[in-house]
């Protein structure tokens, strides 16, 4: 996926300036895609040249204007074809299971540190997403299609978080009971 089809879902979703969309993906579209602000004006930029999002300039007072992008009928095209091509399996590729399994061959000792410091990174992250459902989707049974896909992926993330959590207190509590030397908190 290119940050193009991210920029192209986040603004027909509701139409926003560079600087509203790098917000939004501090808030809620960086859970699941990163992107710096120099990325999304870069990208922005680009997607206009390209044609794929139009640029209206709203006046402000006291502040430099303020260029709202919206999808074009190009990029509208553009994102319902890119949306209709088959996704692929996505493979497990991951930092974290490499060091597990290279973990007999360094320091095990900073490694537990590492991962109790990860396992509660995931979950502060899984009490956010859990308060942005609750804040945010009160009554999943009566959303539109759109919300329920913003549901649906935000599910996918409080799940995500929960499979992060299990794994990494079954890696250390197997490593507990078998005695190596370093018992998690």
């Amino acid at each position: 996926m290119a940050l193009e089809h991210a920029l192209l879902v986040a603004l027909s979703e509701r139409p926003a300036s560079g600087l509203e969309l790098t917000r939004r993906f501090e808030k809620s579209l960086g859970f699941f895609w990163h992107a710096t602000h120099q990325q999304i004006y870069r990208v922005l930029a680009r997607m206009e040249s390209d044609g794929w999002v139009t640029v209206e300039v709203v006046e402000q007072d006291g502040r430099p204007d303020k260029r709202v992008h919206t999808p074009s009928a190009e990029g509208s095209r553009v994102l319902a074809e890119w949306l209709a091509t088959p996704m692929p399996v996505e493979a497990f590729r991951s930092e974290v299971a490499v060091k597990l399994r290279g973990a007999a061959y360094g320091d095990r000792a900073q490694l537990t540190r590492n991962l109790l410091a990860a396992r509660a990174d995931h979950a502060t992250r899984l009490a956010q997403y859990e308060q942005m459902e609750r804040e945010q989707f009160p009554d999943p049974a009566g959303l539109d299609a759109a919300l329920r896909d913003r549901w649906l992926v935000l599910r996918g993330g409080i799940r995500m978080e929960r499979f992060w959590i299990e794994w990494i207190t079954e890696y250390l509590d197997a490593h507990a009971k078998g005695n190596d030397g370093e018992a998690p908190a």
